[in-house]
């Protein structure tokens, strides 16, 4: 045997060992043989430079050399989960899907949702190219290196299908308890919960560092453009015989019924389990189901998180601050005793509102229970009665702004209370301005709170418009900001001139015109004016635009100040404009699925083409679609549900010539 095929032949029984050790718990191999193996590789590895693989399994501990965990865009965004605490809560989920699937046949997958970091691996022709924390969903960090040390992540797969697989990074509790043990063998501080220890280690500057810390990672969605699975079950399967490390708790159910068994089993047998848990994630099991159901700003609309009874624990109030959001709306926020809740120490919890107050009768002094509940800032859940200190007062809410010291007003049939005066009121005009600059919005990198707070307190802005006239030095007068970092900051506000109208009217931060809601209104209007002058009935004419969506944008554009303020930014030259011009309506409303590659254009430009020229795209084929064009590597999946459906499938050729596309407008 040569000397290539013998490293990569050890490569593979190592890979094979490494996986029947650490995912299948049942190894074939002492250490001793393993390590034998191992250094005869890294031998053969130094000697042959030229046959290098940034995956061999001698790459799984990575030098000591710092990592920059560069911020780097998802190939698929990752999205948050919506949150459920009852049974009502599912039936109302299930409903809302009913009412978008015309179907009788809606099953599920559950699978218990692991109390870890969410992390995304990316991998190409087999190989993992890329690993990335989950940051906001549409960035993450760069943790590439520190995530090979993980030995629960295959760093070669069979398959050479390229795809994204999101995965869980946990400690489990036994090794979690080990860990600790050592520590205190050494004198050090134990950690105090397995989630945040993963999650810190994972981020370690040194990767070496991170291979002695016992995480594993379990994988649980598949992502990826024309993936030929049919379901959740399905890839789950593929995942497993890849190597993949999957928790065999999963379980289709066939019906809601099913899903509140396997709920009602894990909710007593949760604490028996070696790992934290704090739910069931239940998913629509058909990936065409999914796919149709789509996905809201936040959260996909086939899956939801179903979250189990949480610890509470019971502190003393010690007084009430009160939170003036951009909206004007009030929150108030309790501050208690310190104490431990889920390994965290818990200072502040949320009240909601003053509704909220009332439910729960809370009065000064009072010893309250709290929760997480899902929440990032723990809840008060209920009062402590019997340690109610006599003659105590009842808390009321405040009736003036904590900032401007304005009246506040109730609005009928919303439980806030809502300061009104949003053109003088600090804390509102420092939350719109952090909202237009923010990453979803205008992008505008390099502002921090803190930066934006000393730009109002030294008047060099009032509003939005504001930003476009800072200068290199306007910006360096201000404390603790370098000429560097100045520069960084205009450069970034000038490229925010780039960014698309449904950005910018996002960024406006009109009342419930969130960023599903800014896409809609773009691809019904072709600039600002022509939403300005639409009148409120066709307003609601717009896919998902309700009432109070159009009295908000109708209120919004009533004001004067908002003109002025609109104007302003066209002269300064942000996007009013809609891309989704229309040159023709040659494809007449009909439905287009697009799979596979393309010789002659790029799938985007593609997309393009079919939309200006009056088409609608899906990702899926169903009954609707009118054809389906087919490039190289078409979907398996896609072509066989067209036949199976009597779909007309056309090479992007036909679909020229067939519908007579001018490729030059």
């Amino acid at each position: 045997m040569d000397n290539h095929k013998k490293i990569l032949e050890l490569r593979k029984i190592l890979h094979e060992h490494n996986h029947l050790y650490y995912v299948k718990n049942e190894p074939k191999i002492s250490d001793y043989e393993f390590d034998l193996m191992l250094n005869e590789l890294e031998k053969l590895e130094l000697e042959y430079p030229e046959f290098d693989d940034p995956n061999s399994p001698t790459k799984r501990v990575g030098s000591s050399l710092s990592n920059d965990f560069k911020a780097t865009v998802h190939n698929f965004q990752m999205y948050s989960l919506e949150n459920s605490y009852s049974r009502a809560d599912l039936i109302d989920w299930e409903n809302r899907i009913r009412k978008k699937i015309d179907s009788s046949q809606i099953s599920y997958c559950c699978e218990l949702k692991l109390d870890g970091v969410s992390v995304s691996l990316s991998y190409k022709n087999g190989d993992l190219v890329q690993g990335l924390t989950r940051g906001d969903g549409v960035n993450g960090d760069d943790i590439t290196e520190n995530l090979k040390t993980i030995k629960t992540i295959p760093l070669k797969i069979d398959s050479k299908i390229d795809f994204d697989i999101r995965g869980e990074v946990i400690i489990e509790k036994s090794d979690f308890d080990k860990l600790n043990a050592s520590r205190v063998l050494k004198g050090e501080s134990k950690y105090m919960n397995p989630r945040n220890t993963a999650s810190g280690s994972i981020k370690l500057i040194n990767s070496r560092e991170v291979s002695q810390r016992p995480l594993k990672c379990y994988s649980f969605q598949i992502v990826g453009n024309d993936l030929s699975f049919r379901s959740q079950i399905e890839s789950l399967k593929f995942a497993e015989e890849q190597g993949f490390n999957i928790l065999d708790s999963y379980k289709f159910c066939k019906n809601l019924d099913e899903v509140f068994e396997f709920l009602d089993y894990w909710e007593h047998k949760k604490n028996s389990l070696n790992f934290e848990i704090d739910g069931v994630v239940v998913k629509v099991n058909k990936l065409e189901f999914q796919n149709q159901l789509g996905y809201t700003s936040k959260f996909p609309r086939w899956a939801i998180a179903y979250k189990f009874k949480t610890e509470q624990a019971i502190s003393k109030l010690l007084s009430i601050d009160y939170q003036v959001g951009r909206t004007g709306a009030i929150t108030p926020v309790a501050n208690l005793q310190p104490v431990l809740l889920n390994g965290t120490i818990v200072k502040r919890a949320s009240l909601h509102n003053s509704d909220q107050i009332k439910k729960i009768d809370l009065h000064e002094n009072d010893f309250v229970f709290i929760e997480k509940g899902g929440e990032i800032i723990p809840k008060i859940v209920s009062v402590d009665k019997q340690k109610r200190i006599n003659n105590s007062k009842p808390v009321v809410f405040t009736k003036t702004c904590p900032s401007c010291k304005s009246i506040l007003t109730k609005v009928e049939g919303e439980a806030q209370h809502y300061c009104l005066n949003h053109k003088n009121c600090h804390p509102q005009i420092l939350g719109r301005i952090k909202h237009f600059i923010s990453r979803k919005a205008m992008n505008i990198d390099g502002f921090g709170t803190e930066t934006v707070d000393r730009l109002l307190e030294n008047n060099m802005i009032k509003n939005f418009s504001d930003i476009y006239y800072l200068t290199k030095e306007k910006i360096c007068s201000l404390e603790r900001m370098g000429e560097k970092s100045a520069i960084n900051l205009i450069d970034s506000i000038i490229n925010s001139k780039n960014q698309p109208f449904h950005k910018v009217l996002y960024s406006l931060g009109i009342r419930y015109v969130g960023e599903t809601v800014s896409k809609k209104i773009c691809k019904e209007v072709r600039s600002i004016d022509e939403l300005i002058n639409l009148k409120y009935d066709q307003i609601i004419l717009i896919d998902e635009i309700g009432e109070k969506i159009a009295h908000s944008l109708i209120n919004y554009f009533n004001d004067e100040d908002n003109i002025r303020l609109i104007n302003e930014l066209k002269l300064i030259g942000l996007n009013f404009e809609s891309n989704n011009r229309t040159i023709s309506s040659k494809l007449n409303n009909g439905k287009f699925v697009i799979s596979g590659t393309f010789e002659e254009i790029d799938r985007n430009s593609l997309k393009n083409l079919i939309e200006i020229n009056g088409g609608k795209l899906s990702s899926s084929i169903s009954s609707k679609t009118d054809f389906l064009i087919k490039g190289e590597n078409v979907g398996p999946s896609k072509l066989k549900k067209a036949q199976q459906l009597g779909v007309k499938t056309i090479s992007f050729s036909e679909f020229i010539n067939y519908f007579k596309i001018d490729l030059n407008d």
